[in-house]
């Protein structure tokens, strides 16, 4: 039997409180893990989308009506698939409403933000699957950041394991009320309950996201992906890892056939988008840079050379295949808009590359870390 001590040492211990008080203001880190997941998607997803062609700004635009969107959804799939948390005897079903607390459901946030994502393309005439190319790697890493939130708030665990990197659960007590509560609680003398320590499971899915997003980047710029290809890839990745993760989780779920929700969940939406990837390459390759802009649209045309945006620098990369970057002599990829450049000796000046004597170096590509 080994002493607290030691099982600190030995474990990972979990925060004394996922909640902090500025006055009569609750901060909360799960609400801070959301806000800077949405934050660093939103961040990644322009990059790209301007390295692809389109006009900076655009995920900005379009993320005024995703968000809000995907937050609803999030919420909704929580609900609809736990309701006896809500609308059960004794429960406050008004609290069904409180995302503060905790409970999105990342199934239903795509497919409502995906909803408010057409809504935005449609009205600025881009194409949605090129948009969802571009910030499929900052979702999932956005997905990521977010698990840090089950941390704080001690959910999203798994078994009792004696792996050195198990998790310690400790009971929280609110102190306004006296009783047991991991989300507002504070840790009683960092206790471990009797079933610790646990499989950390939202940190495994955390490490599952962060390499599903540099799998999309690099598949991305290996194969040129487009017309959705890249985000199909990221739901494959994602449900992939989701459906064993699941399989380690204790906390309580519905379930169907003998297996929880999420995992039926899982494999419809893993089908689903390796059907799409195979659909989709019938489509082509990756949309020209002109059709990402809106109509009207005047501004030069961007680099539109490499969409991964790694900070790992390409400069050596001299591949001459075509598809790394424009033809010198492909016009399809220079704004008509374009002054007509200057006659040098086998140079042509493009909008985000130059191709020397055939040679060319694509654009920095910046790295993440879902």
């Amino acid at each position: 039997m080994y002493s607290a001590s030691a099982a600190f040492l030995a474990t990972i211990p979990s925060p004394d409180r996922g909640v902090w008080h500025l006055g009569f203001i609750p901060i909360r880190a799960y609400a801070l893990c959301i806000i800077a997941g949405i934050i660093v998607a939103i961040w990644w997803g322009e990059r790209r989308w301007v390295a692809r062609g389109g006009t900076k700004g655009t995920v900005i635009d379009v993320a005024v009506f995703a968000v809000p969107f995907g937050l609803v959804g999030g919420r909704l799939y929580h609900v609809i698939t736990d309701p006896e948390l809500y609308f059960t005897a004794g429960k406050n079903p008004w609290n069904a409403f409180a995302i503060w607390d905790g409970g999105l459901g990342i199934w239903g946030a795509i497919a409502l933000g995906g909803v408010g994502a057409l809504i935005a393309c449609r009205r600025k005439g881009i194409p949605l699957p090129a948009l969802a190319d571009a910030l499929a790697p900052g979702i999932v890493t956005a997905q990521a950041i977010g698990r840090i939130g089950n941390y704080f708030n001690q959910e999203l665990f798994g078994a009792h394991t004696d792996l050195p990197w198990g998790l310690e659960i400790y009971q929280r007590i609110d102190p306004t009320t006296g009783l047991a509560n991991d989300l507002t609680g504070i840790a009683v003398g960092h206790v471990p309950l009797p079933d610790s320590p646990v499989h950390p499971t939202f940190l495994y899915e955390l490490i599952w996201n962060l390499l599903v997003a540099l799998v999309v980047v690099w598949a991305d710029r290996r194969f040129k992906l487009g017309h959705g290809r890249a985000f199909a890839l990221y739901v494959a990745g994602y449900t992939l890892g989701r459906c064993w993760i699941e399989f380690m989780r204790t906390d309580n779920a519905n379930h169907i056939l003998g297996l929880r929700v999420n995992v039926w969940t899982s494999i419809l939406v893993f089908v689903g988008a390796v059907v799409f990837m195979i659909l989709a390459k019938k489509r082509g390759p990756r949309e020209l840079p002109e059709t990402l802009r809106s109509p009207g649209d005047e501004r030069d045309a961007p680099a539109a050379t490499d969409p991964s945006d790694s900070a790992s620098a390409s400069s050596s990369d001299t591949n001459t295949d075509t598809d790394t970057a424009p033809a010198a002599s492909d016009t399809s990829d220079v704004s008509t808009d374009d002054p007509p450049a200057e006659p040098r000796d086998e140079v042509t000046a493009d909008a985000g590359s130059s191709t020397v004597s055939g040679v060319s170096s694509s654009d920095a590509d910046k790295s993440d870390k879902s």
